[in-house]
């Protein structure tokens, strides 16, 4: 695995915590036309292309985000490319503190622009732009926030209208073997589809625990005994067998929803669901989208799963 290829006058543009991701297509082949991150962001891809896929590991210095960190990854992907984009590991959000790290982007980003609170809370923001044919699969690990964690995600996907999509938001209870059994003090994560300027989905998730324990139950009450919660986003043209293997799903350890995106499953589907603990859910979801085998490789689809 090679570092991200980050040059000097590229880096000069990027404010702290930022990234970009460019994915072009040159004889068959994917290749990056820009590759670049600044701290506390990495960004890592295997030398390796199968089906015209790329792969990129999205990974943070110290494994994992603290309060006040901010990142924003901006991802093209042109025509007739595919990227997998992955993490390594749980996106780990640890305690927040009164003073904001000094890694951290732009003030435009900031609480401003986004309408999040005062309090220093961690922040990442993706921005997709996926031309003609144009396919994306956003598997990461799921969120594991720490005590008293403040999260907030923002995922904005601009689309042609044959791209495909796999997007996977997943979050979990926090780190149950110390005890910590949804004690996080915020998880808000919000996804948006537009598809040819038309916005065609959005998706939001608030996790937050209550200040007055008088007015209302602690968020480990409203939330047991589920110890993890994923949304799944999937459409297009390469989607539609996965969709179809879905829609025939019948899984016995879990709760799940199915939502159609449009007036037909073909427009795509939102799926959510629940599971008492995270590797059920992790094995469902492995199951349930075993088709991208088909179209991206099995030895790289299994690197989303491991």
């Amino acid at each position: 695995m090679t570092a991200s290829s980050e040059s000097s006058s590229s880096i000069s543009r990027i404010h702290a915590g930022g990234g970009r991701i460019a994915l072009s297509s040159h004889g068959g082949k994917a290749w990056f036309s820009e590759l670049s991150a600044t701290y506390p962001l990495k960004l890592l891809s295997p030398r390796l292309s199968e089906n015209g896929v790329a792969i990129v590991y999205a990974l943070t210095y110290g494994g994992g985000l603290v309060g006040g960190d901010r990142i924003h990854l901006s991802v093209e992907i042109e025509s007739d490319t595919k990227l997998l984009l992955l993490s390594q590991g749980s996106t780990k959000v640890f305690k927040t503190r009164a003073q904001q790290r000094l890694a951290s982007v732009q003030r435009s980003l900031d609480r401003t622009s986004l309408n999040v609170q005062s309090s220093p809370t961690t922040l990442q923001k993706m921005d997709f732009v996926i031309s003609s044919n144009g396919a994306l699969f956003l598997l990461p690990d799921p969120v594991t926030c720490f005590r008293s964690a403040s999260y907030t995600q923002i995922q904005n996907f601009r689309t042609a209208s044959d791209a495909s999509l796999v997007v996977l938001d997943w979050v979990t209870s926090g780190r149950k073997s110390l005890g910590e059994d949804w004690v996080f003090s915020r998880y808000y994560s919000v996804n948006e589809l537009m598809i040819e300027e038309k916005r065609v989905a959005k998706d939001v998730m608030l996790l937050e625990d209550e200040t007055n324990p008088d007015t209302s139950r602690r968020l480990a009450e409203r939330l047991s005994p589920f110890s993890c919660y994923a949304t799944l986003i999937l459409r297009g043209p390469l989607i539609e067998g996965t969709i179809a293997h879905l829609v025939s799903s019948t899984p016995e350890d879990i709760i799940w929803s199915l939502s159609p995106i449009g007036s037909d499953k073909k427009d795509g589907m939102i799926v959510r669901v629940a599971g008492i603990e995270t590797e059920l859910v992790k094995g469902w979801l492995k199951d349930a989208l075993s088709t991208l085998e088909e179209i991206i490789g099995v030895d790289i689809y299994r690197r989303a799963f491991v």
